[in-house]
C-alpha cells in the first residue's frame, strides 16, 4: 500500500471515529506500528491531524466527532422505548448528561429493517458511538454478524451478547443474567415448599435465557418444572383468550403445580385474575412469580417479581461507550452480566423483605 493511500485511510478513519490509536491502525491496515507512527508524524506536519500519546486526534471539535458547540452525540437503538427499556434509556441519559453528550433515540419496534434504518440515520447524523439492543436475541446471533461488522463507530450492546464466532471483533456488552433470574424465582418458590412448579413464558428474547436458567436450577433445587406450550393472550376479554388462560391453569393443575413462574407481568396478572374467577385463592391455592417487574406491583394481587437492573444496564453501557470514546489509550473489551433481584409481594404468601 502506498503512503498516500494509507494517509487517505487514516484521515477517513479519523473523520469517522474522532480519535485514532496506533496499534489499532497498524492491525487494520496490515502495516507495522513504526510505519503508522511515521504516517501520523507526516500528517501532523502537514496540519491534517494532531499527534497525541498512543495515536492522533482531529484539529477541531468537528474532527473529533464533537459538534462546534462542544457536545458529543451518541445514539441509542432499542426494540421498544415505552416498555422495559424506559429505565435503560433514563440511565443512559443520566450518564450522557454528566459527560456533556447528547443522546439520540431510535426505536426499532422489534423490526430488523427498521433497526437498520435507525442505525443508518444515526450514522448519517454523525454519532460517534451507538448503544444497541438489537431486535434479534442471542439465540439468533448468526444473523447479526455482518450487521454489527458494518457499523463503523464503537458499539456497546445492551441486553445482548453477540461475539465470536458470529463477529470478528468482540464488542462491549452489558446484560442481565436472566438465567440467574429464573434460578432466583425457583429458589424462592422452593423455599416456600413448592416441589412442582409451572412455567409460562411469552415468546421473547428473555424467554431463551429463562429456559436455560430453569434447566440449570431445577435439579439442584430438587424441584420439577412443567413449561406450558400455550401462548397467553394479550387481552382476556373473548372466549379464546379465556380458554388459553384456562388451559395453562389446567396444565399446571394436572402436573400438580401450585406455583407458577410467569413471564411477563401482564401475563401473570391476567393468569392470577382468571384463577380467582375460577375460585382459587392467591396465594393460598396458587402462588405466582412474575418476571420483568414493570407493572407487577400494580396487579390486583401485587406480584412477587424478578426485577432486572434496567436503569443500571443503560447507565453502565453508556459509561462504557463514553469512556471508550474519550480514553487516551486502548481499553479492554468488557462483557458484563448484572444480577436481577427478587422483589417480594403478596402473590407468593411471603411478605418478608428478603432479597437474593
Amino acid at each position: 500500500m502506498l503512503a498516500q493511500e494509507r494517509h487517505d485511510l487514516i484521515l477517513a478513519n479519523l473523520r469517522r471515529h474522532g480519535r485514532l490509536r496506533v496499534g489499532e491502525l497498524a492491525e487494520e491496515l496490515g502495516v507495522s506500528v513504526i510505519t503508522i507512527r511515521r504516517d501520523l508524524g507526516e500528517l501532523d506536519a502537514l496540519g491534517r491531524l494532531r499527534r497525541v500519546h498512543g495515536g492522533a486526534v482531529g484539529l477541531g471539535p468537528e474532527a473529533a466527532g464533537v459538534p462546534a458547540g462542544g457536545q458529543r452525540t451518541i445514539g441509542i437503538v432499542v426494540p421498544n422505548s415505552t416498555y422495559y427499556y424506559t429505565d435503560a434509556i433514563r440511565g443512559a441519559e443520566r450518564v450522557a448528561e454528566r459527560y456533556g453528550a447528547r443522546l439520540v433515540l431510535g426505536d426499532s419496534g422489534y423490526d430488523q429493517t427498521a433497526e437498520a434504518e435507525r442505525i443508518g440515520k444515526l450514522l448519517d447524523l454523525g454519532v460517534t458511538g451507538i448503544l444497541l439492543s438489537t431486535a434479534l436475541g442471542d439465540s439468533r446471533a448468526d444473523e447479526m454478524g455482518d450487521r454489527l461488522e458494518n457499523i463503523a463507530v464503537p458499539v456497546v450492546l445492551m441486553e445482548r451478547s453477540f461475539g465470536f464466532p458470529h463477529v470478528t471483533r468482540e464488542l462491549d456488552h452489558v446484560r442481565t443474567d436472566h438465567a440467574y433470574g429464573a434460578m432466583v424465582a425457583l429458589r424462592h418458590l422452593a423455599s416456600l415448599g413448592h416441589r412442582r412448579i409451572g412455567v409460562s413464558l411469552s415468546p421473547s428474547v428473555t424467554a431463551y435465557w429463562l429456559r436455560v436458567g430453569i434447566d440449570q436450577a431445577a435439579g439442584p433445587l430438587g424441584v420439577e418444572t412443567y413449561t406450558s406450550s400455550v401462548m397467553l393472550p394479550r387481552e382476556n376479554e373473548d372466549a379464546d383468550s379465556i380458554a388459553r388462560l384456562d388451559a395453562v391453569l389446567d396444565e399446571c393443575a394436572d402436573f400438580g403445580a401450585k406455583a407458577i413462574l410467569v413471564h411477563t407481568d401482564e401475563d401473570a396478572a391476567r393468569l392470577a385474575e382468571r384463577a380467582m374467577e375460577r375460585g382459587l385463592r392467591i396465594p393460598q391455592d396458587l402462588a405466582l412469580v412474575a418476571y420483568n417487574d414493570e407493572t407487577a406491583a400494580l396487579a390486583l394481587v401485587p406480584m412477587t417479581a424478578v426485577s432486572p437492573p434496567k436503569l443500571e444496564i443503560g447507565r453502565i453501557a453508556c459509561e462504557l461507550l463514553l469512556r471508550r470514546l474519550t480514553a487516551d489509550e486502548r481499553l479492554p473489551t468488557q462483557h458484563l452480566s448484572l444480577l436481577p433481584e427478587l422483589r417480594i409481594r403478596e402473590s407468593c404468601g411471603a411478605l418478608i423483605r428478603d432479597r437474593y
